[in-house]
């Protein structure tokens, strides 16, 4: 989906989406060898850059969300909502196809 968004601040997600950016996976060894781009794999880690106000239950109960704006969480190979905005690509998921949140 391109858009023609000029910042990703202007996007808030709706009900219980999260916008997340995926964590770009170092290209350089912790003894400082570079690898090439084709080696480097894509990480399952995200950070969540802007978060829904929650879904509503059946007696119209707003249901909080259980992730925060900057949390690092833990999403799926593949799903999601693609978003691009200039260079940089983000994604949309649902708060319950969110794997873990990473505690550090």
């Amino acid at each position: 989906m391109t858009t023609a968004l000029k910042s990703i601040t202007s996007l808030a997600p709706l009900l219980d989406r999260i916008l997340v950016q995926r964590i770009k996976a170092e290209a350089k060894t912790a003894s400082g060898i570079f690898l090439p781009e084709s080696s480097v794999k894509e990480l399952n880690e995200a950070k969540v850059l802007a978060v829904g106000p929650g879904g509503v239950d059946k007696e119209g109960k707003r249901m909080p969300m259980s992730v925060g704006v900057g949390d690092k969480v833990l999403i799926p190979q593949y799903g999601g909502s693609p978003v691009k905005v200039g260079e940089e690509e983000y994604s949309l998921f649902r708060d319950h196809e969110l794997l873990a949140k990473i505690n550090e």
